[in-house]
């Protein structure tokens, strides 16, 4: 590691969040900045735009290749997919490097914070959207809430990434501004919640079904559902008085519908399937998956009717309309990826739903917190953040999840006595949060606070 002033950061990844996290840290001088990726091409389009920044190639299921790069880092930011991050944090600890995620403390994190602490590296995680920004709000209020003699009875989080209103132009109401497939899977997680005093989970298969209507503000047509374990943040946000916690995820109108429909079809199966074969095409890949009497459109909507029990003809039509325009009916041969359902599906949907030049995407995100005071009376507060992209320069998730990111990992370098302490941690404390939340309202991200 570096003795001087200096600071050596190592970026892994060059996805969306990336421009906008290296924008953030190339403002200060004594930064110099390496950006990893598995093509040089990749790295060296993003290094071009920044100053003091240069690329490399990086392979992350490579041992060798990651302890000889984050051992030349004062701090490594880990921009991958999540299921490399233990293997980033084990050759971190080898070099006293420290560690950055956006990512939720999985358990594969949290069983390396004794190592951690023994190495004295901090391992900073969700420091992103959500996670990240939600934390940072969620612990100022609980926090005020408190210091007046109040109890947060009820806690509630959603949070969506989805195209503006004026640009959910498909069946689906969603554009892919990353990996189609991490979106789906999203929507097929079972989730784990707390409501009214009792823990209630809902199975993977059936959590689009129990999407339902939430209002967040005019304007938006929005449900909601819960969304992995809420359980956890009734002790990580300090509130044991509450009997209510839910954190979930947005959508617009129709969407988890469209979902749930995708899932009884078969397309959002990840297994292989031998019968999967080049030349099939999208009629008969959906008449296998659902052992329709043939591949011509009539039989598949008569089979499709059956195995999906739409809830209303209305709804039938509307779905069937979307199949139709996402092309499963069609005599088109079929693209064949990974061998599985849902990769072939999302290798189409990646060129069918993508965001076109000048469209915006949006960030909402809001909590709800029931008071009770000292005398007994309740009230409802709410934080809101409404964040539009912009075209001509960031989209409002690469701009929220990557200047976060950028934010905390700066403060880490310099040394905050609240960031830069040994072991795994997560910004659920207000020593935390507060220094990240007043830098990250200087960049434009900020939740608006209101009694409901």
């Amino acid at each position: 590691m570096t003795s001087t002033n200096l600071k050596k950061i190592l970026v892994l990844g060059s996805g969306m969040v990336a421009p906008p996290c290296i924008e953030y840290l190339a403002r200060n001088l004594n930064n110099y900045i390496t950006v990893a990726c598995r093509t040089l091409a990749s790295a060296e389009k993003l290094a071009a735009g920044f100053p003091r920044t240069h690329p490399i190639v990086l392979d992350a299921s490579s041992e060798a290749d990651l302890d000889k790069h984050i051992s030349a880092h004062d701090v490594v930011i880990s921009l991958i997919p999540y299921t490399y991050h233990a293997a980033v944090i084990k050759s971190a600890l080898k070099s006293g490097t420290h560690v950055v995620t956006t990512s939720y403390v999985s358990d594969a994190i949290r069983e390396l914070d004794d190592a951690a602490k023994k190495a004295g590296i901090t391992v900073l995680n969700e420091v992103g959207v959500d996670p990240g920004v939600d934390h940072l709000y969620a612990i100022k209020k609980i926090d005020e809430v408190h210091a007046k003699g109040g109890k947060v009875l009820e806690f509630y989080s959603y949070c969506g990434g989805l195209p503006a209103p004026d640009c959910a132009d498909n069946p689906l109401g969603f554009k892919f501004s990353w990996s189609p497939r991490g979106a789906f899977l999203s929507q097929r997680n079972s989730a784990r919640y707390l409501r009214n005093g009792s823990v209630e989970e809902i199975p993977s298969e059936e959590l689009m079904a129990t999407a339902a209507p939430y209002y967040v503000m005019d304007g938006y047509d929005f449900v909601a559902y819960p969304n992995r374990d809420s359980v956890p943040f009734q002790s990580f946000y300090g509130i044991p008085e509450a009997h209510t916690v839910i954190r979930g995820s947005l959508r617009y109108m129709g969407n988890p519908a469209f979902v749930h429909a995708l899932e009884k079809l078969g397309w959002l199966e990840p297994g292989r399937k031998e019968w999967l074969k080049d030349g099939m095409t999208w009629a008969q890949i959906q008449q296998r998956a659902i052992a329709a009497s043939g591949s011509d459109e009539s039989s598949l909507i008569s089979r499709i009717q059956e195995v999906a029990r739409f809830p209303t003809e209305a709804e039938s039509q509307r779905i069937i309309a979307g199949l139709k325009w996402m092309g499963i009916f069609s005599s088109e041969p079929a693209t064949i990826v990974g061998g599985n359902l849902l990769d072939t599906l999302c290798a189409r949907l990646e060129k069918l739903i993508r965001f076109a030049p000048g469209e915006r995407d949006l960030v909402m995100l809001q909590h709800k917190f029931v008071v009770e005071w000292a005398g007994g009376e309740k009230e409802t507060f709410t934080s809101t953040l409404e964040l539009l992209g912009d075209p001509d320069r960031y989209s409002a998730m690469a701009l929220s999840v990557g200047v976060t990111c950028g934010i905390a990992t700066q403060l880490l370098m310099d040394g905050h006595p609240a960031l830069h302490k040994p072991g795994v941690l997560a910004p659920y404390t207000r020593d935390m949060c507060d220094p990240i939340r007043e830098l990250l309202e200087k960049e434009g991200v900020k939740m608006v606070e209101a009694k409901a």
